[in-house]
């Protein structure tokens, strides 16, 4: 049984494998080639947060496979009225055949991996975000044809995507350097999982020297879900961690500007900025589509 619980469990071959496989099923998609290769499996995707693309992708793409997603609203669980996560791990298992859940604390998903009995799927917690990092390592291969050797740039708050996009960056053999304002830095245990790649991670307190020959920029929002009384208090933490035309000019010349969106245009990216890579940033919005999928199968699929 596989899971997705945070991207540092996955190996480069097991990354690599999931991004080939998201190829492959896009493909297909595109060409009208059906792949109902979960067909006969339920999905249970709990949503303790709010989501567009979390929940729209994971919903089509096992419907594509061939199998059932099933909408849970942690308002319409026992699970929002105090019962244990162990408890609804080991009732949902009877009835399911896998789990994505979409949450707060990062404990909740662990915990529902170790007491059920099917594969659980991390759609986001406060730590980390495995699947966005899956879709948007799809797109940079899609772009640039490669992953190993490119320079990735992230500037921004040390938050789930920061934190997954170091271990995936670094996984698959980029160079990934962070800018984020003092007292918003990743936590101590991505840094110490960056010291195992040495000369590949850096972070520093200056956007423009993060983004110095960068192949890819990303930025995200300031302030995630469940931070918005810090709003104010983040907007003049972060004012000037902004990806405008100044920071490009420092990368390499074809450069890509990924954001994995909601965008804040005027905040964390500017409006023209945005525009000028919005195709870039929705084709990595489609990614989730495909990349998911490509998760789904891997975890989900019979074995034979």
């Amino acid at each position: 049984m596989k899971h997705l619980l945070k991207l540092e469990d996955w190996s480069t071959q097991e990354i690599t494998e999931c991004l080939n496989l998201a190829d492959q099923l896009k493909y297909e998609q595109k060409h009208g080639i059906e792949h109902k290769v979960l067909k006969g499996k339920t999905l249970g995707m709990i949503f303790e947060k709010a989501s567009t693309r979390t929940r729209v992708s994971f919903e089509v793409g096992m419907t594509q496979l061939g199998g059932y997603p099933l909408f849970l609203s942690s308002n319409d669980l026992q699970i929002g009225r105090g019962e244990p996560v162990e408890d609804t791990a080991r009732v949902l298992s009877r009835f399911l055949d896998g789990i994505m859940i979409r949450t707060f604390k990062q404990e909740e998903v662990e915990a529902l991996a170790k007491y059920g009995s099917i594969p659980v799927i991390n759609g986001l917690t406060d730590y980390c975000h495995p699947c966005q990092v899956l879709a948007d390592l799809m797109t940079i291969r899609e772009f640039k044809g490669k992953l190993n050797g490119l320079k990735m740039c992230f500037i921004g708050d040390g938050n789930n995507m920061m934190n997954s996009l170091i271990v995936g960056a670094l996984r698959t053999g980029m160079s990934i350097s962070v800018a984020c304002p003092e007292g918003y830095e990743p936590p101590q245990n991505i840094l110490n999982f960056a010291t195992e790649f040495e000369g590949k991670f850096e972070m520093v307190r200056e956007p423009l020297e993060a983004a110095k020959g960068a192949d890819v920029v990303y930025t995200d929002v300031w302030a995630s879900m469940g931070q918005e009384e810090e709003k104010k208090l983040r907007e003049k933490a972060f004012a000037g961690y902004q990806v405008n035309q100044e920071l490009l000019n420092v990368t390499n010349s074809e450069c890509m500007v990924l954001h994995c969106l909601p965008a804040h245009r005027g905040e964390e990216i500017t409006a023209d900025v945005f525009e000028a890579h919005a195709n870039e940033i929705f084709e990595e919005a489609e990614n989730r589509l495909h990349a998911q999928k490509a998760v789904m199968v891997k975890c989900m699929k019979d074995e034979k």
